[in-house]
Parts: structure tokens; sequence; C-alpha cells
């Protein structure tokens, strides 16, 4: 599904964010990426959504090498793909089912169909009464649920996770760990990056360490086969 071909990244030349990466991630795995701060986790998601482009090697997504994309190509794969971050990044002025609907109607969906899908997905999540909540009326746990429905409110086949924790307390950090222990049963593709192992390891299928742009470990069980394109 991923693969990563001697993938190297540097800002300048003298900064390097990822060196000799070689990496295959495939359909259904979670994998969580760990390291320390400025270990090259954020960077090496960025690459997976085109956000960066490598300096050397090669990116492919569903036998797709992303550096041939063209900005269409590159919307796209984008609409195939959720995105969590650890900042929420909801929209001040619309409410929960807004904010999720408005992925959904970017993507070309009608905006009655979005309604739709927004409102079975905060049912989902337990968040149905909350649905004409603005965010700033809405806990942290709560604006992290409506991030995560609106990164699967396109179904998509793969899910990027930023520190999705990261500014979160115990109690919603437990909160969203379970929210993608449930999306793991719909066998999507996860990875999480995250400096917090003990918290992921459990649902994690594999566990990726990097360490100054490098993968210093690799940890891999039970791998699925099927594909999907782009």
């Amino acid at each position: 599904m991923i693969q990563f071909q001697q993938v190297e990244k540097r800002f300048t030349p003298t900064l390097s964010a990822l060196a000799a990466i070689n990496l295959e991630i495939h359909k259904g795995e979670l994998v969580l990426l760990c390291g320390p701060s400025g270990a090259g986790k954020s960077t090496l998601l960025k690459l997976i959504y085109r956000e960066e482009e490598p300096s050397a090697g090669a990116v492919i997504v569903a036998g797709q090498n992303l550096k041939t994309l063209n900005s269409q190509g590159v919307a796209r794969l984008r609409r195939r793909i959720g995105l969590v971050f650890q900042e929420f990044k909801l929209q001040a002025n619309l409410t929960a089912l807004e904010n999720i609907a408005l992925a959904a109607e970017v993507a070309g969906v009608t905006k009655r169909a979005a309604h739709e899908r927004g409102s079975q997905l905060l049912d989902e999540l337990g968040m149905a009464a909350r649905r004409d909540a603005k965010p700033a009326a809405l806990s942290g746990g709560e604006q992290q649920r409506i991030a995560v429905a609106r990164a699967l409110v396109n179904r998509p086949n793969l899910i990027l996770a930023d520190e999705p924790t990261g500014n979160l307390d115990a109690a919603a950090a437990a909160d969203t760990l379970r929210l993608f222990k449930a999306i793991r049963q719909q066998d999507s593709t996860i990875i999480i990056a995250s400096h917090d192992v003990n918290l992921f390891q459990d649902i994690a299928t594999r566990v990726v360490q990097l360490d100054q742009g490098r993968i210093v470990a690799d940890s891999a069980a039970g791998v699925g086969t099927a594909e999907w394109r782009l």
C-alpha cells in the first residue's frame, strides 16, 4: 500500500529530517511511529499525503509514485486519506456537524449527503447531542472526536494521525484511544505518530521507531495483502 524507497528529506544542505528510509506498510496495518521530538515522524506523514516531497528516493502510495502526481492527482490522493492532527483545526464559526460535513462537501459530496454522513458519524461517536455546538463550547476530548469524525467522513482507505493525543488530558487521551480501536475494526490502514508508545502499542500491529531521521527499530506483525487504488 505504501512504500518508501531510499527516501531522504533535507530542508537545507546541512539539515536532514529523514535519511535512507526504506519502509513498506500494508493494508490493514495499524503502524505506530514513535521517537523523540525531531525524529522525523511528522515529516514522514507529510510525505505520504504530499504536503512535502522527498529530496531523494521515492514515496509510492497505492502503486503511484507521488512525485509524478499533478495538482489534481494530489487532490484525489488526499480525498482518500483521513488526517487527524494534534491541533484540532476546527472552523470556529461552524458547528460540530458543519465542521464534519465541510470536509465531505470539499470532496464533492452534496450538502445534503455530507450532512447525513456527518450526522451518522456523530451518532456513532456518541456526539449527537453536540451536533450544533461550536468548537469553543466543546471540551478538548469532544473537539478531537469531531476531528476524527471529519477524518472519517470521506470513508478513507488510509488514516494518518499526528500526535492525536498531544493536547489532551489522560481521560480524553484514553477516549481517543478507544476511537482508534473502533476504527481499527473497520480494516482501515492507520498510521499514528506519537511519542507516547505506552498509550498506543497495545492496539498497534507494528511499531516503527525513528531517531534522528532514521528507522532504528521495526517490529512487524499481522500484515494484510489487499490493495487499494487512487
